[in-house]
């Protein structure tokens, strides 16, 4: 017994309220026989419908991700999950709502990319690495250049390099018009390692892109290989470049951007959730344990290997997908640097 102080045991009611904080700060996912879980709610939450703000339209990636992990969410939550599309703004629009909104756990938005982008070209006032809190990213992919097979003038990127050099200025390759970050700073970056430039075509409707490769207006195109699955299994399109660090399964005969000697920081599409930051920890923990294991589940597998969304590590963390938004936004912010005002 300590002495020179005097010692006063606690009473049962004051452990009683320590044991039940110590629970509620260690929200989690309880192990059960056989490897099942159980979510362990705290103070009963949610006991009433959470929403997921959409900031695009109906039909598009976002908002099919955004229903696919909504209705594995309301399994693991034990209760409804909304979705609701604001679209506008190329994504920006929705960011009002959402941070009007109560810091209670009930409201998520979901994003991509474009949020840290905007955040880096000063377009969005809020930093998604701090102003909002990343639950974590449900689906992370890479871009590749896509050409119609039986060109030729080239078949591989090896010829379609040599003949854009040949022709500086002339090769027309399909991209996004007035969004897509992404896309447009990696080309822009590529551009300065291969040597030649190319001569973009702005499409914001994803099929008119489409369409213009296939029927000949452009001679490439920059895009994700889930968004033209069926167009790669038809072989109306042939990937020659993969914008990524090494080559993912599947595509073991297609160049990176290393192996052709053109290093520099990728750019990757990624899908995520956030909250409010001033949402209680323990609401925070739960919805950060249910996001995983709605992600997990196998009707969301599926969902993401029909996308093509499973051929790169595609889930991030809480603390993976924070260190991935503030490098894209350091990468943003250089590359707009060298882009200069017309970026």
């Amino acid at each position: 017994m300590p002495t020179g102080k005097a010692f006063t045991r606690p009473t049962t009611r004051w452990m009683a309220r320590r044991v039940a904080a110590v629970l509620a700060m260690l929200v989690a996912w309880v192990p059960l026989a056989g490897g099942s879980q159980e979510l362990v709610k705290p103070e009963g939450f949610p006991d009433r419908p959470l929403t997921i703000i959409v900031p695009y339209a109906e039909g598009g990636e976002s908002d099919l991700l955004s229903r696919a992990i909504a209705a594995s969410l309301e399994k693991a939550l034990g209760a409804k999950v909304l979705v609701v599309n604001k679209p506008g703004d190329a994504g920006m629009a929705a960011v009002p709502e959402f941070m009007a909104a109560p810091a209670d756990g009930y409201t998520l938005l979901e994003s991509i990319e474009e949020a840290p982008a905007n955040y880096a070209a000063g377009k969005l006032p809020e930093n998604p690495a701090v102003d909002w809190w990343a639950l974590g990213m449900a689906q992370v992919t890479f871009s590749q250049i896509y050409i119609r097979p039986g060109d030729v003038r080239f078949d591989d990127w090896q010829s379609f390099a040599a003949y854009a050099r040949t022709s500086p200025g002339d090769v027309k390759i399909a991209n996004v018009a007035t969004h897509g970050a992404m896309e447009r700073a990696n080309l822009f970056k590529l551009q300065q390692e291969v040597g030649f430039k190319f001569n973009q075509i702005g499409f914001d409707n994803a099929a008119e892109r489409y369409a213009a490769l296939i029927g000949g207006a452009v001679d490439a195109l920059l895009e994700q290989p889930g968004d033209v699955a069926s167009f790669l299994e038809s072989g109306q399109m042939k990937p020659i470049l993969t914008l990524y660090t090494k080559r993912p399964a599947g595509y073991e005969t297609v160049p990176t951007v290393f192996d052709i000697g053109a290093g520099f920081d990728l750019l990757l599409r990624y899908r995520g959730f956030w909250i409010l930051p001033g949402v209680p920890e323990p609401r925070r923990r739960t919805l950060e344990s249910a996001l995983r294991a709605a992600w997990q589940s196998e009707e969301f597998q599926a969902f993401n290997r029909q996308r093509a969304m499973h051929l790169i590590p595609s889930y991030r963390s809480h603390e993976e997908a924070t260190a991935m938004i503030e490098k894209s936004i350091d990468t943003y912010r250089e590359i707009y640097r060298e882009m200069g005002p017309d970026q």
